[in-house]
């Protein structure tokens, strides 16, 4: 084959144009993260992370020598050298080759063409911009020569090119004079294309455009165009193909009409292009600036002023126009297809169309926003981006769910239309050389061969051979002298453009995604992504639109390049720290409006108390009585519900609009289950789930007041968060069983406080401390905790927090486990107690011990008795003893009251096995069944509780025999000591409250639970220990009957009544010693005159 003596084919010119764009693209990742201070990415390029060697006080003389003497240095950025080599070399052979350039029809020449020498210019724009270039060269030349003895080879041409490129576009212009004929054909072949993307957005209106229900008549036949890859053509694309190209050959814009107009067009659109990343370039300064020293050129100059003037007037509203049409155009895309998937077939190029365009807005904004001075804030500040965005990813989540759907299509359409059509024209063909025609066989064949069963079988499509193949075939025919010449076959240019867009959508919807719609560029925005994000949330309208933030950082992957990896961690760390922000802030804008609509709903729960009713049924009783209350005009007090009550529909509350907030705010939450970002998954329902335990922690316990209002606002608040299962899906069981069940135990899984250890610790250093100093009683009567008249009155009503149903509301919110904590805390005191009546017992040991055994001789027990020492603090440490019992008492019903209530059948079925213990059965056994009673709230004979607490105590310097001697004499100590409560004033008994008001009442509980766990500890008979208890006892307050001095006996009646309140509640005398009960009455009663009160 014969084509003169530069034979294209031997040029590989579809091979070096892909390979070189690549390797610009990454020479210019390379450069990028050297200009912005280093090798290593600093986060997002830090201004002052400059290397160390050019801050060096040590360097720096030696640094200011290298820079002046420049160039007489060199570096491994050679590559930039052999870059520019390359490229210039394949400059000449296009123009060498004559290659025709139109991209309409040979898309891929054009496009990779005009990529090149954008490519090139920015990349000698971007090595012109890096400060310290001089220095860093200098310094590796001199490196170099040290470390091998001699410079490097390369210095001289790459020192003398940074000294030549110092002004990189006034040197290119000279440098592109050859090239012009060849930039100028492909740049106005833009003209078919540009003027038609770059519409205003009336002009989109009018047209319908991207409309698939503007002619429903036609929604089901495909989307075609003759120029299908430039339909979603980036703009920002062409405008920097149009801008350097007509600065470099700016001689066209003198001679060609249309030329001018596509520069005048694109100055207009935008102030300033984007170079690389957050690089960009001011267009009409720069131009000015190359255009003012070139003679004849003032009417150019005067161009560039008017459009400057134009795009700083028009472009913005222009923008902000186009992005409000695409916003409801998208939506309406979006829509139909979620509805209708299979269109994605047909009007696959719509959703390209679509993705491109915004795409493009966006970019536009984000650069214009973050780089132009003078702007309207209405122009530059879109609070409604987000929903751009949004829709954006719904079509790209559309593209790759429906994918199969797509690829089923378009295999049909290959196989079917494509390739008869292609057939036909190959047929038709006047001229077609052999190659060619081989070639053109082969996309044939590959066609016709396709079938749908391959979709099926799941059999994976590549046909980027056949799409490469197209490009050399384009290099082939686009040449001058061309045995069969593209120019001349234009329909097979479009037809073959057409058929590689199908084949897109069979095996390659990913990239077409990444080149439609990715906007990576994002990542280096951050700021101005954060500040978006920020309005997004304020807006209630708008905060649906949130979860696009963290779906814009999944694209930030796409913009790494494999010739600078160091950069790849540094942006997916940069990538996965955003998405968490995103995600984060989100769930805390949630949490915080929950936690206002509960506090709105506790408010409203707290009208519904029965405290609130009291004035209404005060009205009423004095309305009946005709009694007048209060002041005249006093507005009446609202009742509940009064709030749902609407006169119209327009009226909006507070709770109504948080509601709606939360409502919008949850579908961003709950619109994708997971996402991946740079192998991560992230979670969205998570972070709510996790914000909504941690604010339902800190809101439970800082509430931690009358148990009743605690358990109502508890209530509430999980009314409400219940409510969230409407909007989110998450499991909001889960929330309350993490939160909850960590409240039950004494610290939470951070080492907090929890309600169990906050109220526990007020009721053993607050409520039960005062009933120990004297302020607090026990009235059985009540079954509460009263505060008694003293001088200093108390901050708190005890009973408010004692009586049934508080702690009733204490066993619902602490729970059997709660309640068992609180218990042993009660214990340990307990036990605290007991260690030190075992201390006094020791004290007095030799005389307990006689008097163990005289209780029958009254003279020498009242002799032995005045040796006693710290009598009335073994009955003040029983009394403590008792009250606490008594607490715990209460505790104990309220929490099988409420057990009783959740699990009835389980309740019986423990007490039932409680009631039936034989009584032979083992201590071990029976000692474990009460361990079940007691976390279900029943009484049991002997407290396991107390056993345990009491166990822990037995030490091991004192023998068995000598403990259990210790606690034989504890139950004498305290039964010789009763007889000298007679003397205090506050041991007056009261029948209103059943009890004493200085809680000696609660000896009897003592008296029987001590006992009965000491002995069962120290394997003794309790029935045993109580009857000599009782003997003891009764012996000791029959003195108190023949004393003559009334203020020895003024309460004596008072303390009779003790030992029967002893013998009454002890349930292990109650079969066995009834005759020794009623023989101990009989003596008190004859030998005491009570009286009429009792």
């Amino acid at each position: 084959m014969s084509r003169g003596a530069l034979q294209p084919s031997q040029q590989k010119l579809a091979e070096k144009l892909t390979i070189l764009n690549d390797r610009g693209i990454g020479m210019l990742t390379r450069i990028y993260n050297i200009k912005k201070q280093g090798q290593v990415w600093k986060a997002c390029g830090d201004p002052k992370a400059k290397p160390s060697y050019l801050i060096d006080k040590n360097l720096e003389s030696a640094v200011k020598f290298i820079v002046r003497k420049f160039p007489a240095i060199e570096t491994r950025n050679n590559n930039v050298n052999t870059m520019r080599d390359h490229v210039c070399e394949l400059l000449n052979t296009i123009d060498a080759c004559q290659v025709f350039f139109d991209i309409t029809v040979n898309f891929d020449l054009t496009k990779n063409y005009l990529d090149l020498v954008v490519t090139y210019i920015t990349l000698m724009m971007l090595l012109s911009r890096i400060e310290e270039r001089k220095a860093i060269i200098g310094l590796y030349n001199y490196a170099h020569e040290m470390t091998h003895g001699s410079s490097d080879r390369e210095y001289p041409r790459l020192g003398q090119m940074i000294v030549d490129y110092e002004n990189p576009l006034k040197k290119m212009m000279e440098e592109f004079v050859p090239h012009g004929k060849s930039l100028q054909d492909a740049l106005v072949s833009l003209q078919m294309v540009y003027p038609r993307r770059n519409l205003s957005a009336d002009q989109w209106r009018n047209a319908q455009l991207l409309s698939l229900i503007s002619a429903p008549s036609t929604m089901l036949n495909p989307a075609q165009s003759d120029t299908m890859p430039c339909e979603y053509l980036s703009l920002d694309t062409m405008e920097k193909w149009i801008v350097f190209g007509f600065i470099l050959c700016h001689a066209a814009l003198n001679t060609d009409p249309a030329a001018l107009s596509l520069w005048k067009l694109a100055l207009q659109s935008s102030s300033c292009l984007c170079l690389f990343r957050d690089e960009v370039f001011h267009i009409h300064k720069a131009a000015e600036d190359l255009f003012v020293n070139i003679r004849g050129y003032n009417k150019r100059v005067n161009d560039i002023r008017e459009c400057k003037e134009s795009a700083l007037s028009h472009a913005g509203s222009m923008h902000r126009e186009r992005r409000k049409f695409l916003r409801s155009a998208l939506k309406e895309l979006a829509t139909v297809l979620a509805d209708q998937p299979g269109l994605l077939g047909p009007k696959a190029l719509f959703v390209f169309m679509a993705l491109s365009f915004a795409r493009d807005e966006i970019i536009w904004l984000l650069r214009h926003a973050d780089n132009i001075q003078k702007k309207s804030t209405d122009d530059f500040i879109d609070k409604h981006i987000a929903e751009l965005i949004f829709y954006m990813e719904e079509l790209r989540a559309h593209v790759r769910k429906y994918g199969p759907v797509m690829q089923r299509y378009y295999v049909q359409y290959l196989s079917g239309f494509d390739a008869v059509v292609l057939n036909e024209l190959v047929q038709n063909l006047s001229v077609c050389p052999e190659d060619e025609s081989i070639i053109m066989s082969s996309f044939v064949n590959t066609m016709t061969s396709l079938s749908v069963k391959q979709v099926e079988d799941g059999e994976v499509f590549d046909f980027r051979g056949m799409r490469l193949d197209w490009f050399r075939l384009q290099a082939y025919t686009s040449v001058s002298k061309a045995s069969l010449g593209l120019a001349d076959h234009r329909e097979l240019g479009k037809m073959m453009n057409t058929i590689i867009f199908h084949t897109k959508m069979a095996d390659s919807l990913v990239e077409m995604l990444v080149e439609t719609s990715d906007v990576s560029i994002f990542c280096f925005y951050s700021r101005a992504f954060e500040k978006m994000f920020q309005q997004c949330l304020e807006l209630p309208s708008q905060s649906r639109y949130s979860i696009s933030f963290p779906l814009l950082c999944t694209h930030f992957m796409s913009c790494t390049h494999e010739l600078c990896p160091e950069e790849r961690h540094h942006i997916g760390d940069r990538s996965l720290s955003l998405c968490n922000m995103f995600l984060d802030e989100m769930a805390k804008q949630a949490r915080n409006l929950i936690t206002d609509i509960c506090t709105e709903q506790c408010t409203l729960s707290d009208q519904l108390l029965p405290k609130h009713c009291a004035k209404t049924i005060s009205q009423a009783v004095n309305k009946k009585s005709k009694k007048q209350t209060g002041k005249k005009g006093e507005p009446e007090r609202e009742k509940p519900g009064v709030e749902s009550m609407r006169k119209n529909r327009l009226l909006v509350t507070n709770l109504d609009k948080l509601h709606t907030a939360l409502s919008e705010l949850c579908f961003s939450i709950n619109y994708v289950p997971n996402m991946m970002v740079w192998e991560h998954t992230f979670t969205p329902r998570e972070y709510l789930t996790s914000h909504l335990e941690i604010r339902f922690t800190k809101k439970i316990v800082p509430l931690s007041k009358c148990h009743n209002l605690l358990l109502t606002s508890v209530r509430a608040y999980m009314t409400v968060l219940q409510s969230i299962e409407n909007y989110v899906q998450i499991d909001i069981t889960r929330v309350f069983n993490n939160v909850l069940l960590q409240q039950t135990q004494h610290l939470d899984s951070h080492g907090e406080p929890t309600i169990t250890s906050l109220y526990t610790n007020w009721y053993l250093e607050t409520l039960l401390r005062q009933v120990s100093n004297g302020h607090i009683a026990y009235f059985p009567a009540m079954k509460a905790f009263v505060n008694l008249p003293t001088e200093n009155e108390l901050t708190f009503n005890a009973e408010e927090y004692s009586d049934i149903s508080e702690m009733r509301s204490l066993s619902e919110l602490l729970g059997p486990y709660g309640m068992k904590f609180l218990s042993e805390s009660l214990m340990w005191h307990i036990s605290s107690q007991v260690a030190e009546l075992k201390k006094l017992v020791v004290d007095n040991v030799e005389v307990l011990t006689q008097m163990r055994t005289s209780f029958d001789k009254p003279d020498h027990m009242a002799a032995l008795f005045k040796r006693l020492t710290s009598v009335d603090s073994v009955l003040k440490r029983m009394t403590i003893i008792g009250v606490i019992l008594s607490f715990r008492s209460l505790a104990q019903e309220a929490l099988r009251d409420v057990l009783s209530c959740h699990i009835p059948f389980l309740v019986s079925s423990v007490e039932d096995f409680k009631d039936h213990i034989p009584r032979e059965t083992d201590m071990k056994v029976a000692m474990n069944v009460y361990e079940l009673s007691s976390a279900a709230g029943l009484p049991c004979e002997i407290d396991p509780a107390l056993v345990v607490a009491l166990s822990s105590q037995k030490s091991e310097n004192i023998s068995p025999e000598e403990e259990y001697k210790i606690a034989c004499l504890l139950m004498v100590f305290v039964a010789v000591s009763m007889p000298t409560l007679a003397s205090n004033v506050m041991s007056q008994y009261s029948p209103a409250i059943e009890g004493h008001c200085n809680n000696i009442h609660c000896l009897a509980k003592a008296i029987n639970q001590i006992a009965a766990a000491l002995f069962t500890i120290h394997k003794g008979s309790i029935e045993d220990r109580l009857k000599e208890f009782l003997a003891l006892a009764s012996s000791s307050l029959l003195k108190i009957g023949q004393e003559t001095d009334k203020s020895t006996t003024r309460n004596r009646e008072s303390v009779y009544l003790l030992l029967d309140m002893v013998s009454e509640s002890t349930p292990l005398l109650q079969d066995k010693t009834e005759h020794f009960i009623m023989v101990c009455n009989h003596i008190l009663c004859s030998s005491v005159n009570f009286d009429s009160k009792f």
